[in-house]
């Protein structure tokens, strides 16, 4: 079974920094990076990418909501062909710094609230994929299960990965659910190794509702933001190669 090992990088702004991104990039084997709307800013995404490039690491754009006070995560009514114009500039952002650090971007991911509101959206999907393939058709979309992304990248003939988000319970239809319901995050290093050997045993997650329900995924997701990221990453990395290999989703899905 081969398995990609991802999580949210340059996700800092200015002097502040979040996250162990150096640590991270020594587990993972690809990076969504932050392109300066949710969080990051040009020299920590340069300085993200050029890691990543250093260690053999996939890059691909986190595109979010123009919200750094709310990190990406509060819904904004904004017009899609507007926020189509908001995903090729960041498509663009990141693209740029990986071409000049001598690496390439083969990935994109939605973020957050604009990820979140996206996947269970179908008009919403449409035009912001489509602006993903008009700007690179050979991008991979990596997302949580969501029928309205895949749907759209299936029209604009890209790629999607499903990516399963350890630490974040999902509902009966993958999607994930609120924050602000309890749970919704899962905290307990314990319980998220367990969803993680359930999916790659059985290919099944536990639902909110404690529904089993089937996931077939490419990538797991890691959080780098919250307490214990790089130990929890090392020991999801063990229970990944015990069942199979890491493997970045470029190289499973390479054409």
């Amino acid at each position: 079974m081969d398995i990609d090992l991802n999580a949210d990088l340059g996700e800092g702004f200015g002097p502040w920094r979040m996250g162990e991104d150096e640590a991270l990039l020594e587990i993972v084997s690809s990076a969504n990076v932050a392109c300066g709307f949710h969080a990051g800013d040009p020299v920590i995404m340069d300085r993200t990418v050029r890691m990543a490039q250093a260690r053999g690491v996939d890059v691909g754009a986190h595109v979010g909501f123009p919200d750094l006070l709310g990190f990406g995560r509060r819904q904004m009514q904004i017009d899609p062909a507007e926020l189509a114009t908001y995903v090729t500039y960041q498509l663009g952002a990141l693209a740029g710094m990986a071409r000049s650090a001598g690496h390439r971007m083969t990935h994109m991911s939605f973020h957050g609230a604009l990820g979140n509101m996206a996947a269970a959206d179908a008009e919403l999907a449409g035009p912001l994929v489509r602006a993903v393939a008009a700007f690179d058709a050979d991008l991979i979309i990596s997302s949580s299960a969501s029928r309205a992304i895949e749907d759209a990248a299936e029209r604009c003939g890209l790629r999607v990965a499903t990516t399963f988000l350890a630490d974040r319970a999902c509902d009966d239809q993958g999607l994930l659910v609120p924050r602000k319901l309890p749970d919704s995050v899962i905290h307990d290093r314990e319980a998220v190794l367990a969803r993680v050997r359930q999916l790659l045993d059985d290919g099944t997650v536990l639902s909110y509702s404690g529904k089993k329900i089937p996931m077939k995924v490419r990538s797991i997701l890691l959080h780098g933001d919250t307490p214990g990221a790089v130990a929890l990453a090392r020991a999801v990395r063990e229970i990944v190669e015990a069942a199979g290999k890491v493997v970045p989703i470029s190289r499973q899905l390479a054409t």
